[in-house]
C-alpha cells in the first residue's frame, strides 16, 4: 500500500520535530566539555587542549578541558557516563577505560560499554620506562643487570593500577629477571618527579609527560613499549629493537559520549574532530606529544574495542592483578 503524500509529509515532520533531531540541527547552542581522567599537564590533557582548540573555532562554541583524574580513569570516566546525554559533555580517556578496568576491578560504578558510547579512535601513541639520569645504565640490558643487583624488588611508577604501564610493569620480571615491585600515581608526571629525584627506582610516562625532565637533564628515557617506535622521540629505540619482545600491545585515546546522546550529535562530532585532526598544524601536535591521528568512525572503535578487550584482560588474569 501506498502512503499519500499527506501522510509522508506529516511523518517526515514528525521525524524532524524529534528530540534527537531538534537538538542536533541546534547544537551546539552552548561550550561542551571535554573531560579527561588525567592530571593537568599529563598527556591526555595536552591532546585534547590541542583538540580542543580546533574544535572551539570549527563548533563556534567553547570547548573546555576538564582534568579529573582517579583510580585509572574511573573518577572522570563515571563523570560522563552519569552526565546528561545531551551533546555537551564528553570523554577523551584512554584504552584502559574499556579493555583494562572491566578486568581489573571486581566492580565499577558504571559499565563501561553500555554507559559510554563511542565517537572515535582519536590517536595511537606510545609510553616509556624511564630513570634519573644519575642511573648507572642507559639501556634494557644494563637496567636488567642493576635491578639484580639491588638485593631487594625496584621500585616502578605508573599512572594507575591496570594502567598500561602497570601491565607493562608487570611483564619485567619475566622478561628481564630481577624483582619489581609497582607504585601507582595519580599520573604520570608525579611518578616522573620521583623517579628524577630517586624516590623511585623507574617509572613509566608519555614521551610527552617525559620530556620536560630529560630536557632538564634530571630523567634519562631507557625504551619504548609500542609496534614502532615514539613520532615524538624517533630518537628512542623500542623493547623489541633492544631485543626484548612482549611490549608491543596498542595504546590509544579515543572519545567517548554517555549513552543516549543523539546519534546525529555522535556523528557530527566525529566528524568535526576528524577534520580537525586531519589538518596538517594540528597532526604536527598531536606528534610532538608522540600520538599519531586516526578519528575513526564510532563503528570502528566500538570494533577495536571487542578486539583488544580480550587481550589486555588475558594480560590481567595471567598477572592475577586485581583490585577490590
Amino acid at each position: 500500500m501506498k502512503l499519500s503524500r499527506r501522510v509522508a509529509l506529516a511523518g517526515a515532520s514528525a521525524l524532524a520535530a524529534s528530540p534527537g533531531v531538534i537538538q542536533a540541527q541546534t547544537w551546539p547552542a552552548r561550550p561542551i566539555r571535554l573531560v579527561v581522567p588525567f592530571n593537568a599537564g599529563g598527556a591526555i590533557d595536552a591532546l585534547a587542549r590541542v583538540v580542543a582548540e580546533r574544535l572551539t573555532a570549527t563548533l563556534g562554541q567553547q570547548v573546555l578541558v576538564e582534568p579529573k583524574p582517579g583510580a585509572n580513569t574511573i573518577v572522570g570516566s563515571e563523570i560522563v557516563a552519569k552526565a546528561a546525554p545531551d551533546g555537551y559533555t564528553f570523554l577523551v580517556t584512554t584504552n584502559s577505560t574499556h579493555t583494562n578496568n572491566p578486568a581489573l576491578y571486581a566492580t565499577l560504578p558504571f559499565d563501561p560499554i553500555k554507559d559510554l558510547v563511542p565517537v572515535t579512535l582519536l590517536s595511537l601513541g606510545t609510553i616509556l620506562i624511564a630513570t634519573r639520569a644519575e642511573a648507572p645504565f642507559s639501556d634494557l640490558k644494563g637496567m636488567a643487570a642493576w635491578v639484580k643487583t639491588l638485593g631487594r624488588p625496584a621500585t616502578y611508577g605508573s599512572w594507575g593500577i591496570g594502567s598500561a604501564g602497570h601491565l607493562y610493569g608487570l611483564l619485567l620480571e619475566g622478561a628481564l629477571g630481577g624483582s619489581y615491585s609497582h607504585v601507582p600515581y595519580r599520573g604520570d608526571v608525579p611518578a616522573l618527579q620521583d623517579a628524577a629525584n630517586g624516590t623511585l627506582d623507574l617509572t613509566w610516562a608519555s614521551p610527552t609527560s617525559a620530556k620536560p625532565q630529560i630536557a632538564a637533564g634530571r630523567i634519562k628515557p631507557i625504551a619504548a613499549a609500542g609496534a614502532q617506535r615514539s613520532v615524538a622521540m624517533p630518537e628512542l629505540s623500542t623493547f623489541a629493537e633492544q631485543g626484548v619482545p612482549g611490549f608491543d600491545l596498542r595504546l590509544f585515546v579515543a572519545v567517548y559520549a554517555p549513552a543516549g546522546t543523539p546519534v546525529a550529535v555522535i556523528d557530527r562530532m566525529q566528524r568535526d574532530i576528524k577534520a580537525a585532526i586531519d589538518l596538517p598544524e594540528v597532526r604536527e601536535k598531536m606528534a610532538a606529544q608522540g600520538q599519531a591521528a586516526v578519528g575513526s568512525t564510532p563503528a570502528e572503535l566500538a570494533e577495536v574495542i571487542r578486539r583488544e578487550a580480550p587481550v589486555w584482560g588475558d594480560l590481567i588474569r595471567r598477572s592475577g592483578a586485581k583490585v577490590e
